[in-house]
């Protein structure tokens, strides 16, 4: 599986990554909060190592397959994991799983957090918070993928594996160097009008900046306790919900809006019309629900939180300005169902996403018309295009293993100690990317035990890579080949 390349590749994108650490070093100065120390080492040691592995490999430039892509994104994440930590291990003296788990939370955009008095740490620390979740938000990788090209490094078997779903082999321009600048290029533009925007609604520039980082990467880190309720602005609230919605859609029908200078696709494209309907739907039904249980005094009010918890959950950011677990029973249970939808396939939001969700449906409902006439021959579409059987297999096998994993993870969590709310609101927390959950992890994952929070990095790292990218490397066979 050519391991020297595979330990070449893992020092280029050690090198790269050990640049991030460079912002919040400078933050740490201007603001002198006392931080930049531990920045400082991080990014020495990212760099030292980095560049170690790249020098006694250097020669090494085989291709990369795609068995070999697999294993190459999945550890990465987990040494991007590592690497993050090292700030909050110096710094803050967290533990080594508290530091974990809140590094791989912020890099797969989960926004699930062991930490508490938010509004009282360094600048520095919860900058570097931010960053990591926007980087993870559209995939280190696939930034990675942009710059190795230009080092002599291949990298479609890399986006392959990164890239999302049963649209993964749809890519707005011929060359993956060019697809991933053409992302990025959107991504910085969408954060840059989120972070104006805010500012604009009477956001700091620091808050600005970094509520914007997580805000297009539809993660949900925040520098405040209370999210974005500490502001109690419906303005800034809209905001969000404009943005974190944009994040949801796939970022290819951006690509051919913004190319083509053509709205329409946002209405014409299939999947972004169900995922608008989803939405509106789901938000008209959180509103009546509200209403008539008399949650908030006006219809006024129960819009306003209604609208921003749908579009929050469902895009897996995970914001809050009220905690839904608190709400009437059944609204929460409309919101976790949102949460393992997700957003669009090619989207940085987290869950099963709605491309394949709209596959499934089609599925079932293409069986129900075969029972009814069995020498009919129906073929499944989206929009006028016809679905390959052996995507629809894929779908299939996705769906199951995310079910089976999904409940893998409740008995887990359960044999390690929580009660079963608390456990199936910390496998939804982790496994759909949405960050709070249910019980004893409404809020944070401060209080349960070491065992939940490994279980947890493990539902967040399998969300984030899709299922398959992660699992595959649980087969022997793998390995064999």
């Amino acid at each position: 599986m050519h391991g020297r390349a595979i330990l070449r590749l893992f020092g280029v994108l050690l090198l790269i990554y050990s640049l991030s650490f460079v912002p919040s070093c400078l933050i740490a100065v201007l603001y002198r909060d006392g931080y930049w120390q531990p920045f400082g080492v991080s990014g020495l040691l990212c760099a030292v190592i980095g560049g170690l592995l790249w020098l006694t490999n250097r020669r090494q430039q085989q291709e990369l397959s795609v068995r070999g892509g697999f294993l190459v994104v999945t550890l990465f994440w987990v040494i991007l994991g590592l690497a993050g930590a090292l700030p909050l291990v110096l710094g803050l003296h967290l533990s080594i799983t508290d530091a974990v788990f809140e590094s791989i939370s912020g890099f797969t955009t989960t926004g699930a957090t062991v930490l508490v008095g938010l509004d009282d740490l360094p600048r520095s620390i919860l900058f570097h918070r931010q960053q990591i979740q926007w980087l993870g938000g559209m995939g280190v990788i696939v930034l990675a993928v942009a710059i190795l090209p230009l080092m002599g490094v291949g990298g479609m078997q890399l986006y392959r594996a990164e890239a999302s779903g049963v649209a993964k082999h749809e890519k707005p321009t011929p060359r993956i160097a060019e697809t991933a600048r053409a992302l990025w290029m959107l991504y910085v533009g969408l954060t840059i009008a989120c972070a104006l925007a805010y500012w604009w609604a009477g956001m700091s520039g620091f808050d600005a900046i970094c509520h914007a980082l997580t805000t297009v990467a539809t993660a949900g880190f925040s520098t405040h306790d209370a999210s974005l309720g500490y502001f109690d602005s419906p303005v800034i609230e809209s905001i969000a919900i404009f943005f974190m919605l944009a994040g949801g859609v796939n970022f290819t029908i951006h690509f051919l809006v913004w190319r083509k200078h053509d709205l329409r696709y946002y209405v014409t494209d299939p999947e972004v019309r169900t995922y608008w309907l989803i939405f509106g739907a789901s938000t008209l039904l959180v509103i009546l629900s509200l209403s008539l249980t008399a949650a908030y005094p006006t219809w006024q009010e129960s819009t306003r939180y209604a609208a921003f918890q749908v579009a929050s959950i469902m895009t897996s950011t995970g914001f809050g300005t009220a905690t839904f677990a608190d709400w009437p029973l059944h609204i929460p249970l409309i919101l976790v169902i949102l949460s393992f939808i997700g957003g669009c396939g090619g989207s940085t939001a987290g869950g099963i996403k709605v491309l394949r969700v709209m596959l499934l449906w089609k599925l079932g409902i293409r069986q129900l018309f075969q029972l009814a006439h069995p020498q009919a021959f129906t073929v499944v579409k989206i929009g006028k295009r016809p679905v390959k059987d052996e995507v629809l297999f894929s779908v299939w096998g996705f769906y199951v293993l995310y079910v089976g994993t999904a409940l893998l993870i409740t008995v887990a969590m359960m044999a390690a100690g929580l009660d079963l709310e608390s456990a199936f609101g910390a496998m939804v927390a982790t496994l759909n990317l949405l960050g709070p959950g249910l019980g004893d992890v409404a809020s944070n994952f401060t209080t349960v035990n070491p065992v939940v929070k490994w279980l947890g990095i493990f539902g967040m790292l399998a969300g984030r890579l899709e299922i398959f990218t992660l699992l595959i490397l649980f087969l022997p066979a793998y390995w064999r080949n």
